[in-house]
């Protein structure tokens, strides 16, 4: 069942998977919240997977225009939806709230408290189970969802470099609806891994899959790692022979090519002949605030580190070499947007001449005409599950335009 809006011309399509409600709507189309597009992908977000209104979010557009100003409206649209008893917008309106506030602000814990509080209150009645997951002298938050029907196999399902499981939690009853128990965990630098466990991001994602695979005593499954999250769990196949399948959306193969040849180049010298200097500069960039601030400061909050450029040396580690696609034997889906902001598209060829000894690949590219071309199908959510469902079910895939 589908609707369409007539002011905005965007469909708000109802998933059914046979007879069962996935219990979430996935609107169809990118929208223009913002001019900036940093502020435009962070407000679609909430948005394509179904926990935000578009009014809301065309409001805060409105009213946003620097980094500052993003934390107070995202408060004030948080409040305004508690008070009218709308605690999912609510929710994820704090977490918004809280992913452009710096690390160092001693408001980042408690938003991030606030959100898990009405996020758990809203899915009470759900029977998510919550686990912590021993790892490391701490732990591996994780969160399972029983299939709604007769269980076709076991996900496990992560996010990237600074995601909640919870975000992901649409995708997770999407999949219980169609048949599969569905296991989603936060790893090393995400969520409450990081923010209570204190946990920093390490890339070796073999270890905290192989930790989810011990607890649940899994030997069989499909291992779905969403934006730089497909690089890990492309990583984590390659090490862990109880992943069977890999999907992987909106990842580089290697996150040096993201950037062009000069730029890394003139990073590389400033890391390794003029490293003090260079960490000199990038904390005074942090004191001015802004983006560049905001990115630095963050990829340290991330690693749990206090020099600019160890941070840089760990994100230079994120490459071809430590992801080891020739050693991945597993069944690959490989998704990708023509119009991916973060991950430019030339690099997906280049990741499927790869995997050279996977037992089979299939890609398929979402394009604009679509609404599903941003950064992990961003536009059309529902579309990319379709997808993803298609190829679980030994369907065949057209590398791009049809579902």
């Amino acid at each position: 069942m589908s609707v369409l809006d007539s002011r905005s011309r965007i469909r708000r399509v109802q998933i059914m998977i046979g007879e069962e409600d996935v219990g979430f709507s996935f609107p169809v189309g990118y929208q223009r919240f913002h001019k900036d597009q940093l502020f435009n992908f962070q407000l679609n977000r909430p948005y394509s997977l179904g926990y935000a209104r578009l009014e809301d979010l065309q409001e805060a557009g409105r009213r946003i225009g620097t980094l500052a100003e993003w934390k107070t409206e995202m408060l004030r649209q948080a409040t305004l939806a508690v008070a009218e008893d709308r605690l999912l917008n609510a929710a994820f309106y704090y977490r918004a709230a809280e992913f452009y506030t710096f690390p160092d602000d001693p408001d980042k814990q408690s938003l991030y408290d606030r959100f898990s509080e009405l996020f758990y209150r809203v899915f009470a009645d759900h029977e998510i189970e919550k686990f912590r997951i021993p790892y490391s002298e701490s732990f591996l938050p994780a969160i399972a969802v029983e299939p709604q029907r007769s269980r076709k196999g076991t996900i496990v399902l992560h996010g990237g470099y600074d995601s909640f499981i919870e975000e992901f939690y649409s995708l997770m009853r999407y999949f219980a609806a169609a048949g599969y128990r569905v296991i989603g965990f936060e790893g090393p630098g995400q969520g409450a891994a990081r923010r209570q466990g204190r946990l920093p991001l390490d890339y070796r994602w073999e270890a905290p899959v192989g930790s989810v695979l011990d607890q649940f005593d899994l030997d069989d499954v499909t291992l779905i790692g969403l934006s730089m999250g497909g690089y890990f769990a492309l990583r984590a196949a390659a090490f862990e022979p109880r992943v069977k399948r890999v999907i992987a959306s909106g990842h580089a193969y290697d996150y040096r090519k993201v950037t062009p040849a000069p730029a890394i180049w003139l990073l590389k010298f400033f890391r390794d002949h003029l490293r003090q200097p260079a960490n000199r500069l990038s904390k005074w960039k942090m004191g001015r605030g802004g983006m560049e601030a905001w990115n630095i400061s963050h990829l340290m909050y991330v690693l749990d580190l206090d020099e600019p450029m160890a941070a840089l040396d760990f994100a230079f580690k994120l490459n071809e070499e430590n992801l080891h696609s020739d050693r991945v034997r597993q069944d690959v889906l490989l998704l990708a947007s023509r119009a991916d902001h973060f991950i430019p598209f030339r690099l997906h060829q280049r990741q499927l001449r790869r995997l050279t000894a996977a037992r089979s690949v299939a890609e398929r590219v979402f394009g604009e005409e679509e609404h599903a071309h941003n950064h992990c199908q961003i536009g059309n959510i529902g579309l990319a599950l379709g997808v993803m469902r298609k190829w679980l079910s030994g369907e065949s895939l057209s590398p791009s335009g049809t579902a």
